[in-house]
């Protein structure tokens, strides 16, 4: 069992210091003389009994972990969403509601709804995994009541199941509708005022600091604080570092967390830009990224689970720096710019130019990311990613692509082309966007550009994929755009048809 030392408290948060407190089924719980990277998994499993939550793969894929986790938002009302407890830090639910599988037991031997519809369906056989989707489900549950199946596969593509098989799991999630609401954890949840009230007692105003870890409140404490100790470990979802403790066992340096900066959660838009700020979490920043750019829709979902959106940021996989990070190609084509920030100084820079080398970024000591910034693109413009991965989710890249083609005339008035998976960092093609500028919108000029892509890339082969699978697959991604976005081709063609008799038929009785 863990060292830590747990009280029940109701007094205000100044007066326990900087213990770790957070709600857990309606009590405020006080964490003293705990690691820094004690994992909230860890502290349910080992110090309060909890072992409905599950580890598996300790690394946020396989879902067993899942837990909910509510805080407050802007209107004062609570949002809860699912996070994987396996590699989330205990210091970063401080301040926040944090919901187990054990929660939502109703008196005696009532199940909550997701429960139940788990039973009436046989969508549970060993049981292991059982726990992780109730709770994916149960945070759709709260904000979603009335489900399509694509909302329960998108719900439940951060937890695998080994055994039953997900057709009864899915059936269970479709379901939930038909069931009464319960007394406890009802939809009403996130309106429920007696949780934000229990939250804003626990609120702090200044900055938690216990050994190894720190939460500056506001961004000149951060720029402050990382000024002084440069050495220090920069934390925002997790979702990387993480694996760093859980799997490759590392001793972390000391952690400045960024999720209770105001000003880095903030998203600010305009019809000019968009600005992301550096804690804003992927679900979030996906959402008005998408809102604007539809095409990318399919690579947001694609991009992790919804765990993992909830707790990492955009501007965490931009700072990462991974060759493959989903993000990077389609907001370098979006011509992306980032803010930067040291002490009391910011720059911007553009995103393509911020990276120098595998793993090496133009970043001073002491300098880091405030926000990621987005233009405004032509109404014309052509924008499309796409992702190759042995998995349709969950599942790191062998190759993702980004294209914003403007056409003037029929010919390629505007081309930005970038890559992830096929050089040391993400990367633009300029040579074969040199090959395809002012040239005609047609498969002959597609084809050279094709041939231009074995210039602009030298790809390694590894465990995701080989040099040559890369090189074919970014060509081929490139055809598939052209064929998505010519009037010419036959299965757009005929869908097109399809539309326009559906359009005009009359459906007078």
């Amino acid at each position: 069992m863990s060292s830590a030392k747990i009280s029940h408290a109701d007094a205000p948060a100044s007066a326990t210091g900087n213990n770790i407190r957070f709600v857990l089924d309606g009590a405020v719980v006080s964490v003293a003389d705990v690691s820094a990277t004690t994992t909230v998994l860890e502290y349910l499993r080992e110090t309060v009994g909890r072992t409905g939550t599950k580890e598996g793969c300790a690394e946020g894929d396989c879902g067993a972990c899942t837990v909910v986790l509510g805080e407050t938002t802007v209107d004062g009302d609570m949002r809860y969403r699912a996070i994987n407890s396996c590699i989330r830090f205990l210091p970063t639910i401080d301040g926040k509601e944090l919901v187990t599988v054990e929660s939502l037991a109703g008196d005696g031997d009532t199940l909550h709804p997701v429960q139940q519809a788990m039973v009436d369906q046989h969508a549970s056989q060993c049981g292991f995994c059982t726990p992780g989707f109730v709770m994916s489900l149960f945070a759709l549950y709260l904000h979603n009541p009335l489900p399509q199946r694509e909302d329960v596969l998108d719900a439940l593509a951060g937890n695998l199941c080994r055994c039953t098989g997900y057709r009864p799991i899915i059936d269970a999630g479709c379901s939930l509708p038909a069931y009464v609401a319960p007394e406890r954890w009802s939809r009403a949840a996130a309106q429920d005022s007696r949780h934000a009230t229990l939250l804003k007692s626990i609120q702090r105003d200044k900055m938690l600091t216990m050994p190894g870890f720190r939460a500056p409140r506001n961004i000149d404490e951060l720029a402050s604080a990382y000024a002084a100790a440069p050495q220090s470990l920069l934390l925002a979802g997790g979702t990387d570092i993480g694996l760093w403790v859980t799997k490759q066992l590392r001793e972390l340096p000391p952690i400045i967390y960024l999720g209770e900066v105001d000003e880095l959660q903030r998203i600010d838009a305009t019809p000019a830009r968009l600005r992301i700020g550096a804690a804003v979490a992927l679900t979030d920043a996906w959402e008005v990224i998408f809102a604007r750019h539809p095409t990318l829709r399919e690579l947001a979902q694609r991009f992790a689970s919804p765990p993992v959106r909830n707790s990492g940021t955009l501007c965490g996989n931009i700072a990462n720096g991974s060759p493959i990070g989903d993000a990077m190609p389609a907001l370098i084509v979006l011509g992306a710019r980032i803010e930067l920030r040291c002490g009391a100084n910011t720059r911007e820079i553009a995103l393509e130019d911020f990276y120098l080398g595998y793993q090496k970024k133009d970043l001073a000591p002491g300098e880091f990311v405030v926000a990621v910034k987005i233009p405004a693109q032509q109404p014309a413009t052509l924008l499309a990613s796409y992702k190759l991965s042995k998995r349709i989710d969950q599942d790191i890249s062998a190759v993702c692509a980004a294209f914003a083609i403007t056409l003037k005339d029929d010919r390629i008035d505007a081309v930005r082309i970038a890559f992830g998976g096929m050089a040391a960092v993400p990367a633009r093609a300029r040579v074969t966007e040199e090959a395809l500028l002012n040239q005609v919108w047609n498969q002959a000029t597609i084809d050279t550009a094709i041939t231009a892509l074995a210039q602009d890339f030298k790809p390694l082969s590894d465990m995701r994929a080989s040099d040559r699978y890369r090189l074919r697959g970014a060509g081929n991604l490139l055809q598939r755009f052209f064929l998505e976005h010519n009037d010419e081709t036959p299965l757009l063609r005929t869908h097109q048809a399809l539309s326009s008799l559906s359009s005009t038929t009359d459906t007078t009785p």
